[in-house]
């Protein structure tokens, strides 16, 4: 019989309240300390854990994206595309920095399907447009 577990991925920060808040807000969810953790604070949606911020003071950014163009593990954020500028706005405003966005051509009147930015501390996220609003379980991956 497999053992019940929980996976999430932490994310380091110098500042873990403030990245904590930052995507909180961004996807709608709640922050507060894991159980037994106090270094530990997890972002928590509808769903359940989305994201877990670790208090790291010698916490250097990712170089991202690298000039080589490998992907670095990373959040992709499901928005339904119709809301897609609306939430690139939200991300910004909330101290998101755009680093790349593909321009394939395939949402009329938009830019892109794919954004990618930088958050405060410098990690990886990618807004991604999806034809439906996505379904409960996945706003991270």
């Amino acid at each position: 019989m497999t053992v019940t577990k929980t996976t999430v991925l932490v994310l380091d920060s110098a500042e873990p309240e403030l990245l904590a808040r930052f995507y909180a807000e961004l996807l709608g969810a709640t922050t507060g300390p894991a159980p037994g953790d106090g270094e530990l604070l997890l972002v928590t949606g509808r769903t359940g854990v989305v994201v877990g911020i670790r208090r790291d003071p010698g916490h250097v950014p990712p170089s991202w994206p690298l000039p080589e163009g490998s992907q670095q593990a990373h959040l992709c954020i499901l928005v339904e595309e119709r809301s897609l500028d609306e939430a690139e706005r939200e991300a910004v405003a909330l101290g998101a920095r755009p680093v790349a966005a593909e321009d394939d051509g395939s949402l009329s009147g938009s830019r892109t399907v794919l954004r990618r930015y930088a958050d405060p501390a410098g990690h990886a996220f990618a807004l991604a447009a999806v034809r439906a609003a996505p379904a409960a379980g996945s706003s991270a991956g």
